[in-house]
């Protein structure tokens, strides 16, 4: 026996030592790639040394004697920190991830294929000025100057990722960063699945105003009256609402309803600012990753410094300041997207049909490789309206009747897409008036740009705005005969046609993504807006002080009141409150009772640390799912996030809305009143199943975790607890401190969608100007520069963004030279 123990010990020995050595090598490979940031590093394709030098946060300040140059060096310093997160980009939009992972992205890879974007971007290089292909060519000369170093020196492949995955680098071209452009507007896009759900919705509802509730319009004029969809289609599947759910493809690019580009931007001119100065706040709202999307950086150009958020791929600050400018983006949620019903010749179904006849699919075939199983091969098309897509993604099956396909028309199909120019024109802007200039040549994603020089403030529209036809039938609503003339777009409206709002006389701009102007269609820029309660609680803020200051606008973007929460409350338990006897302990009344009450004494702060806005949104949550499911049976589930004005207006009984309480199936009519009982008593039970019974014990931050998970290592037993960063944050849907929940079980309260960048400039004095990522500088699992920014952001706390180089070399991190060859 004893000699059996020895032996048994000795072998456990053996294997807790090989365990720790195998541990310790991938330590060691995985830190290979941990970029070195105080060095000097001879490069070929500049024209003299470069200087970056990296602050205490790790924002690269990049120091040229030339703009191309500076350029050079931001392509340098992306593929040092984010060089993984880049070629997965390239990869994403090229419609090539199959290569890498699998048959499990084969459905995205079909789908970027059948968008056709990276040849599109590929086309739209010539387009450019001579100014921003200088920017593209520097830049991709920086990112393979860095993975030649990576290869010559062995530096662990670059990034971690690149160990695990057989994913080759090839060399960064131009065209790549014009698709990664693309790659968001299609990220930021969200009427294609608006259509779709609309249409679904109509077949389901054949009352023209119970489909006003559910989907409403946000209040305002200019609406005409719209066709059923059945009568555009009457041969369609009526009964096509009651379709399963598909399942998401993995790292499909296209976001689930709700949760498309949201963000907020303000800013006050001289008159409003106590400091004499313009001030400018600006907060896009994309999903949460590790790392974030935003990457901070500082460019020293010949127009001066600039400063603020680059997207890892894209050789541009998209958002920041200069000395004399400040530039903030929103999502506009202008009507760029529409889908058209192609009709099939019955005799050739090569052929659709158009206004002269019919006519052939424009035809490509491409081979999609795929690791570890044949490659496939599949035929794309295009009509006149734009490319085909496939009846198996985003529901088109349940609303197209036998004999058609489904094309899309979008403003990003565009080979001739001078989005970046305009970008890269913008960090050389000195002034409002020439901002606004130079943003014409953006097509896409469309966005309210917020614009702020000393003395002047803007918020414009940019991007293309289709011409529509008067008379098309669906407005772009719903999916239309595209083979009718007058639902075919005609072209593009004149820049002048955007929105603009040039100093205003009240001295403030702004958009929380909510509706800017109320023009009748086929002006109307769009009839889905995303937000109509976020907006209100700005109004407030904003008028509630003649002044303003640079931390005052800091509160306004760290506010956490819900105006929603305030405003329905009211309603949904007016005949609840205080009502009732008094019911003993433990019993779902007295549980109900306790509810209200903590309820009836909250201010509709949606506090990490208070257990109200967990029973707030759980009761709006279970009341919205009763109100529905009854009427739309399966449709219900597209409805994930509660929808406030659908909510007043039943309980307002706005049109007769209020016979959403009746349930259709009950011999008893149920009042408002019984459903509003019923939803509470099913969230507290909820609730209690999920994080326990004692009402005042709980935290919303404990439901409310923002989920900042790796794309791909997110879901790896053991590794995902060291690329994964979860934080307990406050907001929520509807708060200006955004946190949107992903409305999915189990966990429907996770924060999945939010600011991901934050900043607040101050003209009066630029550099007490302060900005924050939601992650890191990092893209490295293993670096400290990986999630040391995240605590700050949670906290709501910044970091300095000042264009003063001695500040940043004060206690930089490292200084990297590049020097000629």
């Amino acid at each position: 026996m004893g000699f059996l123990f020895r032996w048994l010990l000795r072998l456990a020995s053996a294997a807790i030592l090989l365990s720790l050595l195998a541990v310790l090598v991938v330590y060691y490979l995985g830190s290979r790639s941990l970029p070195d940031y105080d060095k000097a590093l001879a490069v070929s394709g500049i024209t003299g040394d470069i200087e970056i030098v990296r602050d205490n946060s790790n924002v690269p300040h990049i120091l040229a004697q030339s703009d191309r140059d500076a350029f050079f060096g931001l392509g340098y310093v992306h593929a040092q920190d984010r060089l993984w997160q880049m070629t997965l980009l390239r990869r994403t939009v090229q419609g090539r991830l199959s290569e890498v992972f699998g048959t499990r992205t084969v459905e995205t890879d079909k789908l970027l294929r059948r968008l056709d974007l990276y040849p599109l971007a590929v086309q739209s290089v010539e387009a450019q000025d001579a100014r921003t292909r200088d920017a593209l060519d520097a830049y991709a000369r920086g990112v393979n100057a860095r993975i030649d170093e990576i290869n010559a020196d062995s530096l662990g492949r670059g990034a971690p990722e690149f160990f695990l995955f057989n994913a080759p680098i090839a060399p960064w071209q131009p065209a790549d960063s014009i698709a990664i452009v693309k790659l968001m507007a299609l990220q930021l896009s969200g009427h294609l699945g608006d259509e779709v759900l609309r249409a679904r919705t109509s077949l389901q509802l054949p009352d023209e105003d119970r489909l006003a509730d559910i989907l409403p319009d946000i209040p305002g004029q200019g609406l005409a009256a719209l066709p059923e969809y059945s009568a555009l289609f009457p041969a369609g599947a009526r009964f096509a609402a009651a379709t399963p759910a598909q399942d998401r493809p993995a790292l499909w690019p296209v976001p689930r309803r709700g949760l498309a580009g949201a963000s907020n931007a303000w800013a006050a001119d001289p008159t409003r600012s106590a400091s004499g100065g313009t001030l400018l706040a600006n907060d896009p709202h994309l999903g949460f990753t590790a790392p974030a999307i935003w990457y901070l950086a500082r460019l020293q150009l010949s127009s001066g410094g600039v400063i603020g958020g680059t997207i890892p791929g894209v050789p541009a600050i998209m958002l920041g300041r200069s000395e004399d400018l400040g530039w903030g983006i929103t999502s506009s949620y202008l009507d760029d997207q529409d889908l058209y019903i192609e009709e099939l010749n019955p005799d050739n179904p090569e052929q659709y049909r158009t206004p002269e006849g019919f006519k052939a699919f424009r035809t490509r075939r491409s081979i999609i490789e795929i690791k570890d199983a044949a490659p496939i091969t599949i035929t794309l098309r295009w009509t006149d309206n734009g490319p085909v897509l496939p009846g198996t993604r985003f529901d088109l099956a349940s609303i197209t009747p036998e004999g058609h396909v489904v094309s899309l028309a979008w403003t990003a199909l565009s080979g001739r897409d001078t989005s970046i120019s305009a970008a890269i024109g913008l960090m050389h802007a000195h002034d409002v008036e020439e901002a606004l200039a130079l943003s014409e040549g953006y097509v896409a994603p469309s966005q309210n740009l917020t614009l702020a020089d000393n003395e002047t403030i803007a918020l414009k529209t940019i991007g293309a705005m289709p011409r529509r036809d008067a008379a098309h039938q669906s407005q772009g609503r719903l999916p239309s005969p595209g083979w009718i003339e007058a639902n075919r777009w005609q072209g593009m409206l004149p820049f002048s046609a955007n929105p603009e709002f040039l100093s205003p006389s009240g001295g403030i701009v702004g958009n929380t993504n909510n509706k800017v102007v109320d023009r009748p269609f086929p002006m109307h820029v769009s009839f889905e807006w995303g937000d109509s309660q976020r907006v209100m609680r700005w109004q407030g803020l904003m008028q509630g002080r003649e002044v303003h200051t640079r931390d005052s606008f800091i509160e306004a973007q760290l506010d956490t009141v819900s105006f929603t929460a305030r405003s329905l409350l009211p309603l949904i338990g007016r005949d609840l409150w205080y009502t009732g006897e008094a019911a003993p302990d433990g019993t779902p009344e007295r549980r109900r009772q306790q509810a209200l009450d903590l309820l009836a004494n909250w201010n509709g702060e949606m506090n990490e640390h208070l257990p109200e806005p967990l029973i707030y949104a759980a009761w709006l949550r279970a009341l919205q799912d009763r109100l529905i499911r009854d009427d739309l049976g399966p449709l219900a589930d597209e409805f994930d996030h509660v929808e406030p004005l659908f909510i007043e207006r039943v309980f307002r009984d706005v049109d007769g809305a209020s016979a959403w309480c009746d349930i259709i199936r009950s011999a008893a009519e149920e009042s408002c009143t019984d459903i509003s009982r019923l939803a509470l008593d099913d969230a507290l039970v909820w609730i209690g199943e999920n994080f326990g019974t004692a009402l005042e014990s709980l935290r919303w931050g404990d439901a409310h975790q923002a989920t900042h998970d790796h794309p791909v290592l997110g879901e790896v037993p053991v590794l995902r607890y060291f690329v994964n960063i979860r934080q307990s944050t406050s907001g929520g849907d509807n708060t200006l401190q955004r946190g949107r929940t992903s409305g999915q079980d189990p966990m429907p309260f996770q924060n999945v969608h939010g600011a991901g960048y934050r900043g607040v400039y101050d003209f009066a004095d630029p550099d007490s100007s302060v900005f924050i990522n939601s992650t890191g500088q990092s893209g490295h699992f293993l670096s400290r520069h990986y999630d040391d920014l995240g605590e700050l952001w949670r906290r709501g706390e910044y970091i300095p963004m000042s264009l003063d180089i001695d500040l940043a070399r004060a206690a930089a991190v490292g200084v990297t030279r590049l020097t000629t060859d």
